[in-house]
C-alpha cells in the first residue's frame, strides 16, 4: 500500500511518477528495434517485406530532388542573371557526367542504403575513419536540416505570395515556416508510414503540373520570338564573346549546386527497391541494377526540367522580380503558373508545391533518423536513447526552429549552407569511389573518378568562398557532434561493450577442467610471447602477493586489442597451452572491458564467480585513463572492477578483482 500514493493521486488521476513512466515509454517506443527500421521515407523494410518497383521508389528521391524546382530557377536567376541557362547547362553536364557515375558506383559499393559515408568508413580504419565519419555526419546534418528549413521556408513563400491568401498572412513567412516544421515533427512523433504511396502521388501531380507550366511557357516564347532575340541581345551587351559567356557560366555554376541535391537520398532508399528473386544480402545484383535505373531516370528527368525551367523563367520573368522581396523570389515557376495559366491553376500549382516541399522536409528528417542511429550509438558516441525515433525528432525540431529564426525563413540566405552540405557529400562519394577503384586495381575508373573528385572540390571551394555561411553552419554541426560524441564516449567507457563472448573448443576444455577443482583463478597477463621462466615467475609473484588459494590451478588471461576505436564487438576467446601453462587469449576493442566480459561469461558457464589477479601499472593515472579511452589499454585493474560493478549490481554474483 505504501507505493500507491506515488502512482495515483487521491482523486484517482495518475500520479507524477506514472505520468513520467508513460512519457518515457512513449518517447522510447521501438528502442529495441533495429536502428534503420524507423518510420519515414528511408525506413528499411523488414526481411519478409517485399520491395517496390524502382519507378515507384524513385518518388522517394523525387520529393527531395524534384522539389528543388520550387526554388532552383529563382536561385539560378539571382546567381547568373541572363546566363542562367548556360550555367544550368554546366550543372547538367556535372550531374550526368559526374554525380550520376559516382552514385551508380556507390549503389554497387553500398547496396543496403548506407551511402557514401559507409564506404569511407570501411576504407579508413581506427580513429581516422571514425573522426571522418563524424565530420561527414556534420555536413550531412547540414544538408538534411537545411533541406527541412529551406523547403518549409519556400513553402511559406508560396503561401504568402498566393493572390487568394488572406491579408493577415502577409509577411508571415517566419511563423508559417515554423508551423510547417512543427507539423512535420508532429507527424513523425505520431508515426509515419506508407511513405512510398504518398510520395508517388505527390511527385506525379507535381511533375505533371510543371510539365504543363513549361509547355505553356514554351508556346508563349515560340509565339513571340522577340523574347529570344531580346535575351540574346542582352547577353551580347553584357559579355564580349561566347567564350566570355562560357567562362562566366563556369564561374557561377557552383551557386546552382542545389540542383543535384537528391543523389544521396537516391542511395538511401535502396532497401526499398525490389530486386531479383536470386538476390542475396551479400550480392543483391538485381537491387543494384534497379537502383541504377532509378538514379539515371531521376537525373535525366531533372536535367530536362532544370534546363527548360531556366530558359522559361529567364526569358519570361523580369530580372528585377527575382530579387529579395520580388514576386518571383523563391517561386519562379509558380510565378509563371499564375501569369500564364491564371490564378486558379496557379493556386493548384502552389498547393502542389507547398505539399511536396513539406514532404521533402519529411524525407530529410527521415534521412537524419537513418544516419544518426546507424553510426553514433555503435561508436558509443551517443546514448542508447538515440536509437529511438521520438527523442531524435524533438532534438532535430529544436535545431530546425533555431535555424529558421537565425535565417528569418529566407530561402536565399539558406541556399549557401544547403549547397555546401550537398557538395561535401558528393565530394566524399567521389573520393570514396576513387579510393575503392584504386584498391580494386581499376586504373581507368580511378582516373575518371579522380577527375570528378577534383571538379567537385573546385565547386565546393568556389561555393564556400562566395557564400561562407554554409561552412559556418556545417562547422557548428560538426563541433556539436564532436563534443557530444566524445563526451558520450567517455561517459559510456565503463559499459560492458561486448555483443557476445565466443569460446573455442580448446578454451572450453581448459575452463571446464579447471572448474572441476574449484572457482576459476585467472591471472591477467600482457599478450606478448613469454618464456617458461617468465610465466612461472608471474604465477609465483601473484601467489606471493595475493590470496590465490593453494592447490588451485591458474589460467592466464591475455587480451589482444583489435581496434580501440570500436565501441562494441564480439569477443572471441581461444585456448591453448604454452610451456604447460593454460592460456585464454581474447580479442576485443579494449583490455579491461574485454576481461570483464570474459569473466562474466565464465561465471555464467561455471555458475561460480571467478577471481582475476592483476599487477599495478607504473605511471600517471591520468595518462593511463587517456590511454584507455584512446588506445584501449592503460591501468586495467580499476577499470575492470568498475565495468564489473556497473554490469553486475549484485556483489555476490560479481567476479572478484585482486591487485598485488
Amino acid at each position: 500500500m505504501t507505493g500507491a500514493p506515488a502512482q495515483r493521486a487521491s482523486n484517482g488521476t495518475p500520479g507524477p511518477s506514472s505520468v513520467r513512466s508513460r512519457c518515457r515509454s512513449w518517447l522510447l517506443e521501438g528502442l529495441s528495434e533495429q536502428t534503420s527500421r524507423h518510420p519515414g521515407p528511408h525506413r528499411t523494410p523488414r526481411p519478409d517485406q517485399k520491395g517496390r518497383p524502382w519507378w515507384r521508389v524513385m518518388c522517394l528521391t523525387g520529393v527531395d530532388y524534384f522539389s528543388t524546382l520550387g526554388y532552383q530557377p529563382g536561385i539560378a536567376a539571382l546567381a547568373a542573371g541572363l546566363l542562367s541557362p548556360l550555367a544550368t547547362l554546366v550543372l547538367i553536364a556535372l550531374t550526368l557526367l559526374g554525380a550520376l557515375p559516382v552514385y551508380r558506383r556507390v549503389a554497387a559499393e553500398s547496396p543496403h542504403g548506407e551511402g557514401s559515408i559507409a564506404i569511407l568508413e570501411r576504407l579508413l580504419s581506427w580513429w581516422t575513419g571514425k573522426i571522418l565519419v563524424l565530420v561527414l555526419l556534420g555536413f550531412a546534418a547540414t544538408d538534411f536540416m537545411i533541406t527541412i528549413t529551406l523547403s518549409a521556408a519556400d513553402a511559406a513563400a508560396h503561401v504568402v505570395e498566393n493572390p487568394f491568401a488572406p491579408s493577415w498572412l502577409q509577411h508571415g513567412n517566419t511563423w508559417i515556416t515554423l508551423a510547417l516544421v512543427g507539423l512535420l515533427g508532429a507527424v513523425f512523433l505520431k508515426g509515419f508510414k506508407e511513405a512510398i504511396g504518398i510520395a508517388f502521388a505527390l511527385v506525379s501531380v507535381y511533375l505533371t503540373l510543371n510539365v504543363v507550366v513549361l509547355a505553356v511557357s514554351a508556346a508563349d516564347i515560340l509565339g513571340r520570338p522577340v523574347r529570344i532575340s531580346d535575351w540574346v541581345d542582352g547577353l551580347t551587351a553584357q559579355h564580349s564573346s561566347p567564350l566570355a559567356m562560357a567562362g562566366v557560366a563556369l564561374l557561377v555554376f557552383p551557386k546552382l549546386a542545389l540542383g543535384m541535391s537528391g543523389f544521396e537520398t537516391g542511395v538511401a532508399v535502396m532497401p526499398q527497391v525490389q530486386g531479383d528473386p536470386s538476390d542475396t544480402w551479400e550480392r543483391p545484383a538485381g537491387r543494384i541494377r534497379e537502383t541504377r535505373k532509378l538514379l539515371t531516370t531521376a537525373a535525366l528527368i531533372m536535367s530536362c526540367l532544370l534546363l527548360l525551367s531556366s530558359l522559361a523563367t529567364t526569358l519570361l520573368i523580369p530580372q528585377a522580380d527575382f530579387k529579395a522581396g520580388g514576386p518571383a523570389n523563391g517561386r519562379a515557376l509558380a510565378y509563371l503558373a499564375h501569369a500564364e495559366l491564371g490564378e486558379a491553376f496557379g493556386t493548384v500549382y502552389d498547393l502542389s508545391t507547398i505539399t511536396i516541399l513539406w514532404f521533402a522536409g519529411a524525407s530529410a528528417l527521415a534521412g537524419l533518423l537513418n544516419l544518426v542511429p546507424r553510426y553514433l550509438p555503435r561508436y558509443g558516441m551517443a546514448p542508447e536513447w538515440t536509437r529511438a525515433v521520438r527523442p531524435l525528432v524533438l532534438v532535430f525540431l529544436v535545431a530546425a526552429v533555431l535555424i529558421t529564426l537565425w535565417f528569418h525563413a529566407s530561402v536565399d540566405a539558406q541556399s549557401g549552407a544547403y549547397a555546401t552540405g550537398v557538395l561535401v557529400l558528393m565530394l566524399s562519394a567521389a573520393f570514396a569511389c576513387t579510393v575503392a577503384a584504386h584498391r580494386r586495381g581499376h586504373p581507368a575508373a580511378m582516373a575518371g573518378f579522380g577527375v570528378i573528385t577534383l571538379v567537385f572540390a573546385y565547386t565546393l571551394v568556389a561555393n564556400v568562398i562566395e557564400r561562407p555561411d554554409g561552412i559556418k553552419i556545417a562547422s557548428i554541426f560538426i563541433v556539436a557532434i564532436m563534443v557530444t560524441s566524445f563526451g558520450s564516449r567517455a561517459h559510456r567507457a565503463f559499459e560492458l561493450r561486448a555483443t557476445d563472448v565466443v569460446f573455442d573448443g580448446a578454451a572450453l576444455r581448459i575452463v571446464d577442467e579447471a572448474a572441476r577443482q574449484g572457482p576459476l583463478q585467472l591471472i591477467a597477463n600482457a599478450p606478448e610471447e613469454h618464456t617458461e621462466g617468465e610465466y612461472l615467475a608471474k604465477e609465483d609473484e601473484q601467489r606471493s602477493h595475493t590470496l590465490i588459494p593453494a592447490g588451485l590451478p591458474v589460467i592466464f588471461l591475455e587480451v589482444f586489442v583489435r581496434d580501440s576505436s570500436d565501441f562494441t564487438a564480439e569477443i572471441k576467446v581461444r585456448g591453448d597451452e604454452r610451456h604447460k601453462v593454460p592460456r585464454l587469449r581474447a580479442t576485443g576493442p579494449t583490455v579491461p572491458n574485454t576481461i570483464a566480459a570474459v569473466l562474466l561469461a565464465l561465471r555464467d558457464r561455471t555458475g561460480v564467480p571467478p577471481d582475476v589477479y592483476f599487477n599495478w601499472t607504473e605511471g600517471n593515472p591520468v595518462t593511463h585513463l587517456l590511454r584507455f579511452l584512446v588506445f584501449g589499454n592503460g591501468e586495467a585493474a580499476p577499470v575492470t572492477r568498475e565495468v564489473l560493478r556497473r554490469a553486475e549490481p549484485e556483489p555476490a554474483r560479481r567476479p572478484s578483482v585482486h591487485v598485488g
